[in-house]
């Protein structure tokens, strides 16, 4: 997941993926029959029913995923459902039950800080149709710390392991904006978001005003992952949290693929050539921003045809082909170039 601020390294030379790697090989020795595997969205548990339970859990952190006074406590609500929404989305499932989990420091507790961070959150639960079904609440000494779980369920999953070489890369929405949105935070400076209060950034324009909310409203596409899964569509999906160099690559480990990207054909969020944002390379903020939730899918050709052109508003555009070669490669201005993962590193120094 990205954020405002990088983290640190846990172990030098220790990447993600080697973590995941590891993970996996000791649950291997106890694996449960019905538990599918860690290291995609969600995690995957065959039902008696014959219905997949799809179980996603993210966290949250201030000045790492967030800052307080970037966001009201309604946005922040509304943001801890949607990251864990669209985790659900990638798996092709529809959302059911959620627990969610905070830890406060003592003043926000004292404030109505708690309350408005509930009505965002429940106000994308009714949409999305999520029940609370639990959490928890602690304190904490100095920042606030958000654990969000939701559980979903589906009769056919998409995991990232499924692409095969000729199959075509799709990806839903703009890319970049979110990114964009955080820069404009970071450069223009804010005014303190108060309780019960709209989010209101100083100078800037309706499109600043537009990509800021773009990083901190994210909307799930649940509607894609829905269709994708009904109609036996999508071959492997990922959602893009990190960034589209970065989940591209996860996508391919997964798969052991490869794929080639047409720079021209990344839907570039179009608010961004209409902001005060400048010195950032657009396609850069799409490939490598990050929080832009939209989804990441591959379709075989010969199934293309049957892909709508949009769905509630929200267009998927091709944007390259999963090669049998295990390298990832961006063609830009007749040009082809290594595309090496740069997105947002959990574990990173600078």
């Amino acid at each position: 997941m990205s954020g405002p601020a990088s983290k640190h390294v846990a172990g030098k030379g220790r990447s993600e993926f080697d973590l995941i790697a590891r993970l996996r090989r000791i649950a291997a020795t106890a694996k449960p029959r019905l538990v599918i595997g860690i290291g995609d969205d969600a995690a995957l548990v065959r039902e008696r029913t014959g219905q997949t339970l799809a179980i996603t859990a993210d966290m949250l952190v201030e000045e790492i995923d967030f800052r307080r006074q970037w966001t009201t406590a309604r946005d922040l609500g509304h943001k801890a459902l949607a990251v864990s929404l669209s985790d659900i989305a990638a798996m092709g499932a529809r959302p059911r039950w959620a627990l969610i989990s905070l830890g406060v420091p003592q003043e926000i507790w004292r404030t109505d800080f708690l309350d408005d961070f509930y009505r965002g959150w429940f106000a994308l639960a009714r949409a999305s149709g999520v029940a609370l079904i639990g959490g928890d609440i602690s304190r904490t000494p100095e920042r606030i710390v958000i654990d969000s779980v939701v559980l979903g369920e589906t009769r056919r999953a998409i995991m990232r392991s499924g692409a095969r070489p000729g199959d075509l890369l799709f990806v839903t929405g703009a890319l970049g904006g979110a990114a964009a949105g955080l820069h404009l935070l970071m450069t223009n400076g804010v005014e303190e978001a108060h309780e019960n209060a709209s989010f209101r950034p100083r100078r800037t324009s309706r499109a600043d005003r537009r990509l800021i909310r773009r990083h901190l409203r994210p909307e799930p596409r649940l509607s894609w992952g829905n269709y994708l899964t009904e109609k036996k569509l999508a071959t492997a999906m990922i959602d893009l949290s990190d960034g589209l160099s970065s989940d591209l690559a996860h996508l391919c480990r997964e798969s052991g693929v490869g794929a080639i990207i047409n720079a021209e054909a990344i839907p570039i969020d179009p608010l961004i050539a209409k902001s005060s944002l400048r010195g950032e390379d657009p396609l850069r903020l799409a490939l490598d921003g990050g929080e832009d939730f939209e989804l990441l899918f591959t379709v075989r050709p010969r199934d293309i045809r049957r892909l709508p052109r949009e769905l509630d508003g929200v267009r998927a555009v091709c944007i390259g082909e999963v090669t049998a070669r295990r390298r990832l490669v961006l063609v830009r201005d007749g040009h082809t170039l290594p595309l090496r993962p740069g997105g947002f590193v959990h574990f990173h120094s600078r």
